[in-house]
């Protein structure tokens, strides 16, 4: 296998444990003033991610300097043509990370009343975002002959596109609301059941509605491959729906991950080997092979990543581990 196909693959993964890790955060951090009445219970509802949200965030990390890396001049076009939304995403990402760290340094019930809603806008707005970047890289963007972005920040919005960002905000605020039956007391797994079961109606038709826009809009269908697994990701959607009628949430959990890390495939999938397709001439697009780094380059990192990556994962699963117990009534460090 070529290492540049080799890295594409590895940037699929990173992305794609990304959005299933970082996805329930933000769904959480969405419906925090939701599944919380009370302080008390707001307190819980932070809780359960207290002690893994920042460690989720090093999947970002990992995957933007992967393709900086591997793929510096899609990196360079991508970072200067999405600068606005990825700078939007960086602030909201602060801005909650502020939050969970401060909204208990004071007891007064405005303070942490203003910085739950902080928490919650910082999470709702890259959940968005990144699903309208996702959906530009697929769509196409301007382009020019010197692999340089030549459009406007209106340029990257579009119906398409918004259904793009819709559908990815439900799916996390669904995967997020999941999460919250498996870390809360029996009350309000409850409350996050019946939140679960109203976001995944909505999940259902942003999915179906990007679906039918991306069949429209982009390629991806004429590759069998890439449509058939976005077919497969609808219905680990069902299932997974399904799953939290049935109160089985464990079950659900797993499904709505299988979705993310499906759906995220499917694009990835459909864009091969594109990395950024111009809409202003195919021929101006960057590819793994006119993007890449050197081959030197392309060994070393390959030889880093089999060495540091399954020790992150290793690191990862056992955090988990440790901490799957669900949040309790007990004064929390978060």
């Amino acid at each position: 296998m070529e290492l540049t196909v080799l890295w594409f693959i590895f940037l699929t993964v990173l992305f794609a444990v990304f959005f299933i890790l970082e996805g329930f955060d933000y769904g959480v951090g969405i419906l925090l003033p939701v599944i919380g009445k009370n302080d008390a219970e707001r307190q819980q509802v932070i809780h359960a991610i207290g002690p893994v949200w920042d460690g989720n965030q090093v999947w970002m990390i990992t995957a933007g300097g992967a393709m900086f890396a591997a793929f510096p001049h899609a990196y360079a076009t991508i970072f200067s043509g999405f600068y606005l939304p990825l700078l939007l995403i960086l602030l909201a990402l602060i801005v909650r990370g502020v939050g969970l760290e401060y909204r208990n340094k004071v007891s007064s019930p405005r303070w942490r009343g203003a910085w739950d809603w902080l928490v919650c806008g910082g999470s709702l707005l890259p959940a968005l975002l990144w699903g309208v970047a996702i959906t530009n890289l697929l769509q196409g963007v301007p382009i020019n002959a010197h692999l340089q972005y030549a459009g406007t920040l209106f340029d990257l919005l579009s119906p398409y596109t918004l259904s793009g960002g819709l559908a990815f905000l439900t799916l996390f605020t669904f995967h997020g609301a999941v999460y919250l039956t498996l870390n809360l007391n029996a009350e309000m797994a409850a409350r996050a059941r019946l939140t679960a079961l109203w976001a995944g109606a909505f999940t259902a038709l942003c999915c179906l509605q990007l679906v039918a826009l991306t069949y429209v809009k982009t390629t991806l269908f004429h590759n069998n491959g890439a449509g058939n697994t976005l077919w497969l990701a609808l219905a680990a959607f069902a299932v997974s729906y399904w799953s939290v009628l049935r109160q089985h949430f464990a079950r659900a959990f797993t499904l709505s991950s299988v979705t993310i890390l499906l759906l995220t495939v499917a694009f990835f999938w459909g864009l091969f080997p594109h990395l950024v397709i111009s809409s202003l001439n195919p021929a101006w697009s960057l590819t793994i092979y006119n993007a890449a780094s050197s081959p030197y380059t392309l060994q070393l990192m390959t030889i880093a990543a089999c060495v540091f990556l399954p020790l992150i994962i290793a690191y990862q699963v056992w955090v988990y581990w440790v901490l799957r117990k669900r949040a309790n009534d007990k004064p929390a460090a978060y």
